[in-house]
């Protein structure tokens, strides 16, 4: 295993920008006041498991479907694009439907585990480690449930116009990861 501390951080900013627990505070904290109590603890669980389940048979279903990892970046990079977007305009491209239980859908899949997370590991793995991948996903689950467990005082202290500027930050850093990920793809497409 070739642990790289550059790597980790790069692979933890995209995987953060794309989950966007952050961003997700209203909903998050909307859920809870319809549903109730949502158990952080199996939400971040289950999803760390999707994630990693993906990572290591992501590739080889899109093999078995005839796709190959470059393609999917280059189509990751187009989803990124769309997030990116919706972040920093504040408007929703991707309707999410609400469910009447919330700790795993659809807190854990797909608000944390979801597309344009999959897209994303996928599209990693064409550029990192592995075992790098593997911590950035640790590291993301941790602070998504970091977050989980405390955002009603997260709202309180960060109020709607914070949340607002933190949205549009990591929705800017985005769209420079999706602009990166498909001009590096898009070329080994051509070859």
């Amino acid at each position: 295993m070739n642990f790289s501390i550059k790597e980790i951080i790069s692979a933890t900013m995209i995987l953060f920008a794309v989950i966007d627990i952050i961003g997700s505070i209203p909903l998050v904290i909307s859920l809870r006041k319809k549903v109730g109590h949502i158990q952080s603890e199996k939400a971040t669980i289950v999803a760390a498991g999707i994630m990693i389940a993906f990572l290591f048979l992501g590739e080889t279903l899109l093999k078995y479907l005839g796709v190959d990892v470059n393609s999917f970046a280059v189509a990751g990079a187009l989803v990124l694009l769309i997030l990116a977007m919706e972040m920093i305009l504040g408007v929703d491209i991707i309707k999410n439907e609400e469910a009447k239980s919330a700790s795993i859908v659809p807190i854990a899949f797909p608000l944390i585990a979801g597309a344009g997370t999959m897209t994303t590991l996928v599209s990693l793995r064409a550029e990192y480690e592995m075992a790098n991948i593997i911590v950035a996903i640790l590291i993301n689950c941790f602070l998504v449930f970091t977050v989980l467990k405390s955002a009603a005082w997260l709202e309180r202290k960060l109020g709607s116009s914070g949340l607002d500027i933190l949205r549009k930050v990591f929705g800017i850093i985005l769209l420079a990861i999706a602009v990166k990920l498909f001009s590096e793809n898009v070329q080994q497409l051509f070859k």
